[in-house]
C-alpha cells in the first residue's frame, strides 16, 4: 500500500510537523483550542460545509482568480517565462480572505457571536471584517500603532465594514504585539468568541486549518497552469512571512517534481538583528504565541525586534510547517531585500498595468533574479495582494520619481 499522500501525514494527532508545531497553551484555552479542531475535523469536513464554503467562494469571493502570463515582465527581465496566480483579483485584494471566510463559516456553526483577530498589513483584518460582515458577526481587530500608520486605506476599510479596530501601542507596536493583544483579548472570552488567526501559524490546530483553507490557491494554479501550457511549472515562489500564501501555493504542488521557493524579507540587507524578519534563514528553534517553529529571538531568549517594509512580513517566527518543509529540504530559502521588493513594486506596476502588495513584491524581486538564471524554466509567482493599501506609503516614502 503507498504511503498517505503529505497532506494527509502532516501535522500529527498532536499538532506537529515533525519537531515543529504544537500547541503549548494554559489549560483553559487549550481546552478551547481542542475543541475548535474537534470541530473543525468534523464540521468541516462535512458535506454541507463543503458545499457552502464552495458556494461562497464562485459567487462571493469570485474564484477561481486567474492564472496570467506575464509577458512584458518575462520580456524586460530576460529568461525564464513568468507567470501570475492572481490573488489580488480575489474579493477584497489578496488571498486573506481564502481562511477568513472558511473560520468564519465555521464559527457560525459553533453558534460564536464575535471574531477576534490580529493584523499586519490589513488584508487580514480587512478580510476578516467582511467574513464577520457577511455571516452577521462583530469583529475586533488588533493593530500595531506602526501599523495602522503605514496602512491607513485598511483601517478605513475595516471601520467601514463595520469592525472594531484596536490600536496596540507597546512594544515595536506592530504585528508580534498585535498578535498578542489579540490572544488576551481571546483568553477573555472563548466561549462566545472565536480567534481567526491570520497566518500559518499559532497553536494547533491553527496552521492547518488555514492551510487547508488556502490549499484553494494551489490546487486552482496546478489545474490552470496545466491547462495553459501543457506542462507544470518548474519553479513556484511566493513570500513567507507568516507563510499562508506560500503555503496556500505550495499546497497544490507538494508532491510534484516542482522547485518550491520560499522568499523572506531581509529588510535593510545587513544580516543584523532588528534590520530584517528572515526567521528561515537567521532565527532558531523556539516557543512563540503557543507553538514551536524557528524564531528570532535576543540573547534572553525573547522575540526579536525584525524589520521589513511590508507590514505583514514583520514577524518574528515563521509557520512550523514551512519550517518542517525547509529543515526536510522539500522548499528553497531565498530572500529579498526592502529595496528590491520597492524595485519590483514598480516594475510590475509599469510594465504589466498591476500594482502588487509590497509583500508580493518580495515574492516578484525573487522572481526576476531567478529567471536570469534559468532561460529556459517557467515560474509560477503567487501574486498574493494587490498595492492599494501600500500607496500612500511607498509614493511618500519612495517617490517614483526615485525609481524611474
Amino acid at each position: 500500500m503507498s504511503a498517505k499522500p503529505y497532506l494527509k501525514q502532516f501535522p500529527d494527532p498532536q499538532g506537529y510537523y515533525g519537531e515543529f508545531g504544537g500547541a503549548a497553551l494554559p489549560p483553559d484555552l487549550a481546552a478551547e483550542m481542542t475543541k475548535i479542531e474537534r470541530a473543525y475535523r468534523t464540521i468541516g469536513n462535512s458535506h454541507d460545509f463543503i458545499v457552502r464554503l464552495r458556494d461562497i467562494r464562485t459567487h462571493f469571493q469570485g474564484r477561481p482568480t486567474p492564472v496570467y502570463y506575464a509577458k512584458r515582465l518575462t520580456d524586460a527581465v530576460g529568461g525564464a517565462r513568468i507567470y501570475l496566480k492572481r490573488e489580488d483579483l480575489n474579493h477584497t485584494g489578496a488571498h486573506k480572505l481564502n481562511h477568513c471566510m472558511g473560520e468564519a463559516l465555521l464559527a457560525s456553526y459553533l453558534g460564536k457571536r464575535k471574531l477576534i483577530a490580529e493584523t499586519g498589513a490589513g488584508q487580514h483584518g480587512v478580510a476578516l471584517a467582511t467574513a464577520a460582515a457577511y455571516f452577521g458577526l462583530e469583529c475586533e481587530i488588533y493593530m500595531g500603532e506602526v501599523d495602522i500608520a503605514k496602512e491607513h486605506p485598511n483601517v478605513i476599510r475595516m471601520k467601514m465594514l463595520g469592525a472594531t479596530v484596536v490600536p496596540v501601542g507597546f512594544g515595536q507596536r506592530t504585528l508580534k504585539e498585535a498578535v498578542d493583544a489579540a490572544f488576551e483579548a481571546y483568553m477573555k472570552d472563548p466561549e462566545t468568541s472565536m480567534y481567526a488567526i491570520g497566518s500559518v501559524v499559532g497553536p494547533h490546530p491553527f496552521p492547518m486549518m488555514v492551510r487547508d483553507f488556502q490549499a484553494v490557491v494551489g490546487i486552482e494554479a496546478r489545474d490552470q497552469f496545466h491547462a495553459m501550457t501543457g506542462h507544470l511549472p518548474d519553479h513556484v515562489v511566493a513570500c513567507v512571512g507568516g507563510g499562508s500564501n506560500a503555503m496556500g501555493m505550495f499546497a497544490g504542488f507538494i508532491e510534484d517534481p516542482v522547485e518550491l521557493w520560499g522568499v523572506e524579507p531581509l529588510g535593510r540587507g545587513t544580516g543584523e538583528l532588528g534590520d530584517h524578519a528572515a526567521s528561515l534563514r537567521f532565527g532558531r528553534p523556539g516557543l512563540i504565541h503557543g507553538f514551536t517553529t524557528m524564531t528570532l529571538a535576543d540573547d534572553d531568549g525573547n522575540p526579536a525586534a525584525v524589520h521589513s517594509v511590508a507590514s505583514g512580513l514583520d514577524y518574528p517566527g515563521v509557520g512550523p510547517e514551512h519550517a518542517h518543509l525547509f529543515a526536510q529540504g522539500r522548499t528553497r530559502l531565498a530572500g529579498a531585500t526592502d529595496e528590491d521588493a520597492i524595485r519590483a513594486f514598480y516594475r510590475l506596476s509599469r510594465l504589466e498595468g498591476i500594482i502588487p502588495a509590497l509583500e508580493s513584491a518580495h515574492a516578484l524581486a525573487f522572481a526576476a533574479e531567478l529567471a536570469e538564471s534559468h532561460p529556459n524554466d517557467s515560474i509560477l509567482v503567487n501574486l498574493s495582494g494587490r498595492g492599494d493599501k501600500d500607496l500612500d506609503f511607498v509614493y511618500t516614502t519612495y517617490p517614483p520619481q526615485d525609481w524611474a
